[in-house]
């Protein structure tokens, strides 16, 4: 048997995650990027989110971990900031009235260990890591125009030098689109007599600011901090990032208005949502470079898995398969949860590569969907029966009183928060006893 190869497009978290576990299959993996890729971390043009609050939830932390052995520590190592208390110390959360219980302790304080810092320095690392394989390299400054294919099976990509314009045909077992929002699978798919890609939307009904932040240590005591007050105030999210740095993210529903423009407006927003000791330290932070402003909180899934005919040796991965609304932070955990569904397909090595990858992908991003299209859905369209969403609502009140409370509720909310745990575990009877139980004594009811 011949040599085995993957072309991997796009350098960005998916493609680098994609990369890693390819390398445990082929011989060897190209990674195909349009960017010269930088040899520090460093914003680029093929990743314009970066300039927005990014981070892994402690699910995709793990994975990282599991995929590339002791690069936590590394990244702590070189400044990233680690929230990894016993107890949920160091992390504030407000949703509407309830804030999160942050005394008791946790009976998995590793399952919510945060690593945080910006984008540019966690994907310097990744790509660090993966340049390390020795079955690994970098193709950059190229761009990739399309598949090539014989019949129903992908052999290979046709690639442009962007410098001198010459371009050529990389023979591969396996073309991985990891290019994100650019990713163009979708129209070559139709263009070549494949079929019209079944899509599901959700429009958006947010927009948001993000403002790099340079703050002096110890001003804020906390290293993260949300606060989802309900209307009419805004979302904010602030964030520890590397070296003294920190982001912040305020989000405003299309009927509130625009979000800031300026770091002034930023402040005016925080005042009305975060506590007296917090404001303070954000008193005396310094931006750093310009306010970045995003309507495109909108979201788009490609339903590959439901394709009755699509090509061998072809995936998509990543925002090119299913594109979140990024005021959910869930992008680059759902590509490394991609990327480990990925790994155990190529493992069974049966037929059928993408029809299982698809299916697999499908399997995990279809409770998040759901979860998220209800949370994003405008108030116009919301056409629940009144009773139904009173119950909702009720129920939802309930968690967040019972999370001020009972640390194994807080705990609960956090994990499925962070896509420990799916979003049905939020429903499960032991948990609605506890969240009862809580209610319950916090009247006086119950001791």
């Amino acid at each position: 048997m011949g040599e085995t190869s993957a072309v991997v497009l796009g350098a960005g978290m998916a493609g680098l995650l994609a990369a890693r576990v390819a390398s445990e299959f082929y011989d060897r993996v190209t990674v195909v990027d349009r960017d010269r890729l930088p040899d520090h971390p460093a914003h680029r043009k093929g990743v314009p989110q970066s300039r927005h609050l990014h981070s892994f939830l402690t699910r995709g932390t793990g994975i990282l971990g599991e995929l590339f052995p002791g690069i936590l520590d590394e990244l702590a190592a070189a400044g990233a900031v680690v929230i990894n208390q016993p107890n949920l110390a160091g992390r504030y959360g407000r949703v509407g009235r309830h804030e999160l219980n942050r005394t008791g302790r946790l009976a998995d304080p590793r399952a919510l260990a945060i690593y945080s810092a910006s984008r540019p320095f966690v994907e310097f690392q990744v790509r660090r890591r993966v340049g390390e394989l020795d079955n690994v390299a970098f193709l950059d400054d190229h761009d990739a125009l399309e598949p090539v294919h014989e019949g129903d099976t992908v052999t290979g990509v046709r690639i442009t030098n962007r410098h001198n314009r010459l371009t050529q045909v990389v023979p591969t077992d396996l073309v991985v689109d990891a290019t994100g929002r650019a990713a163009r699978t979708a129209r070559y798919l139709a263009e070549h007599g494949f079929g019209s890609v079944p899509a599901q939307r959700v429009e958006p009904v947010w927009a948001y600011s993000s403002q790099l932040l340079r703050i002096p240590p110890g001003r804020i005591p906390d290293q993260l901090v949300f606060v989802n007050a309900g209307r009419p105030a805004p979302l904010l999210l602030l964030v520890a990032y590397e070296h003294d740095t920190w982001m912040i993210a305020v989000a405003r529903r299309s009927e509130q208005g625009a979000p800031p423009a300026d770091f002034r407006g930023i402040l005016t927003a925080a005042e009305q949502v975060l506590p007296p000791a917090i404001m303070a330290g954000l008193r005396d932070a310094t931006p750093v470079g310009d306010i970045a402003v995003s309507h495109d909180t909108g979201a788009l899934w490609h339903r590959y898995d439901r394709m009755p005919r699509f090509p061998a040796g072809l995936l998509v991965i990543g925002d090119g398969l299913c594109r979140l609304n990024p005021l959910h932070g869930q992008g680059m955990t759902t590509a490394a949860m991609q990327a480990l569904a990925l790994r155990d397909c190529l493992a069974d090595s049966g037929a059928d590569l993408a029809q299982r990858f698809f299916r697999a992908a499908a399997a995990q991003l279809a409770p998040v969907w759901a979860a998220n299209a209800a949370q994003d859905r405008p108030l116009s369209a919301d056409r629940s029966h009144p009773i139904r969403r009173r119950v909702n609502g009720w129920l939802a009140d309930a968690i967040g009183t019972a999370a001020t409370r009972d640390i194994a509720v807080t705990e609960r909310v956090m994990r499925v928060r962070n896509l420990v745990d799916p979003p049905s575990r939020r429903r499960d009877p032991v948990l609605l006893g506890r969240v009862a139980l809580a209610n319950l004594r916090g009247n006086g009811i119950a001791s």
